[in-house]
């Protein structure tokens, strides 16, 4: 296949009239278009304005996707326990299924083409066989919780730690190598010292498991780590194990001087979720020192009740100027550094190589946008336009390892119509108020 557009090649190459060749599932060749149509004449071709590497949503839990506005304007912790988490232990194996479905075409739709997933407890294999169905590439992971859950999601530690290994067995590198597999505690409040332990000496048994959980989200939690261990939050992850060139912290937004100097030498992975953290009033999270320290800084859109929208490019907007009005400085965060924290960034803390940008013999993960927009009219600077003006409905083309997954805007690897309607009679008969009385309640 010869695409052909405006190619966004990385944050620092753009090549108008340019085009990609996709051989297989890699990129054979980028380049201007009238070259690269003379040396490959018979490659059926295909036109978008604007070519891109799939965006990386580097914390996503697509299983909350049938909660999309249950809690809104609540704080994290009840948002959590008293709506969330009840939400969640409700659901069967086939609603969980199609709640993994729902919030995957979503992402597809709007361009992300590789997640690190935070899932739930219960039935995450059928999570990782709806990823494997639609065509996403994706770190996926079951949920630990050994402590302070709600009923039907605590479980013992050995127990949550088996079913994860029996899951590394069966999904990680599956699917041609597109699934993987992070050890997913939920986070340092709802896990004792013995299940966080456990989940690095699971990782480290495994070749290329990672491990991604929440930390210093919140204020409150920080409280309730420190009350429980006498440390603060990333210093308790980095006493059990929890930080490293394989971990992925989710949020990061209330850390000190002497927690940033931990994440920066132990090349830690922080994933920043600017939306979800705006939406929660959790506070801001410290992105321009972190990269200025060289942590490793994606980008994710969190669940869909904290955002409410999976979309990869309202993320971006959000991120760059929630910079520039909390430090006042108009130069924070500038377009091309929050292309790369939702391109290459995200690849790196998933740890897929060559994932991340358009270059021959890296991944034939890309995305086509439209700009026939009176938006994007004009369109002087591609990143701004990008960044500031883009929205996830202008993705009309989305494909991961070489497989078309959408075109021209339509979904082609399943019946997306199924699936809402699917999620919309499942959210339907959800009874959230008995749930949530029902739910132990068990809030830190």
């Amino acid at each position: 296949m010869l695409l052909k557009g405006t190619v966004v090649a990385d944050s620092r190459t753009v090549i108008e009239d340019g085009a990609v060749v996709v051989d297989g599932s890699r990129i054979a060749a980028v380049g201007r278009r009238a070259d690269l149509a003379e040396q490959y004449p018979d490659r059926r071709t295909d036109a978008y304005d604007l070519l891109l590497p799939g965006f990386v949503g580097g914390h996503v839990h697509s299983v909350q996707s049938l909660g999309r506005g249950i809690a809104d304007d609540t704080e994290l912790l009840d948002w959590l326990f008293d709506y969330v988490l009840p939400m969640e232990a409700s659901l069967s194996a086939e609603e969980m299924a199609v709640a993994a479905k729902l919030g995957y075409l979503e992402l597809i739709e709007s361009g992300t083409t590789t997640c690190i997933d935070h899932l739930s407890v219960a039935h995450a294999d059928r999570a990782f066989e709806a990823a494997g169905e639609l065509g996403i590439r994706g770190v996926l992971g079951k949920v630990l919780m050994d402590q302070r859950s709600p009923e039907g999601l605590e479980e013992e530690a050995d127990a949550a730690l088996a079913e994860s290994e029996r899951l590394i067995d069966a999904y990680h590198g599956a699917f041609d190598d597109r699934i993987r597999y992070a050890v997913t505690p939920r986070f340092a409040v709802s896990c004792t010292e013995a299940c966080l332990r456990g989940a690095r000496d699971l990782a480290d048994a495994h070749d290329g498991v990672r491990i991604h959980t929440h930390a210093s989200e919140n204020r409150g939690e920080i409280e309730t780590v420190e009350g429980d261990t006498g440390l603060r939050n990333i210093h308790w992850l980095d006493e059990v194990g929890l930080t490293g060139e394989d971990v992925v912290l989710a949020h990061c937004v209330w850390t000190d001087k002497s927690e940033r100097e931990v994440l920066a030498e132990t090349g830690t992975h922080v994933t920043h979720c600017p939306s979800s953290n705006m939406k929660l009033a959790s506070g801001v999270a410290p992105i321009e020192d972190y990269l200025e320290r060289g942590i490793n800084v994606a980008l994710g859109n969190d669940g869909a009740p904290c955002n409410n929208t999976l979309d990869p490019l309202t993320e971006m907007k959000q991120a760059s100027l929630l910079q520039k009005v909390e430090r006042l400085d108009p130069t924070a965060t500038p377009a091309r550094t929050i292309f790369e924290m939702a391109t290459v960034n995200g690849a790196t803390a998933a740890g897929f190589e060559k994932v991340g940008a358009l270059r021959k013999g890296w991944r034939a993960d890309i995305i086509g946008l439209d700009t026939d927009l009176t938006r994007a009219v004009p369109l002087h600077d591609v990143f701004s336009h990008l960044v500031y003006s883009a929205h996830g409905d202008d993705v009309r083309f989305t494909m991961v390892d070489g497989n078309v997954l959408q075109q021209e805007g339509e979904v082609r690897v399943v019946d997306a119509d199924r699936i809402r309607r699917r999620g919309a009679e499942i959210a339907s008969g959800m009874d959230l108020d008995a749930e949530r009385e029902a739910a132990a309640s068990r809030k830190p």
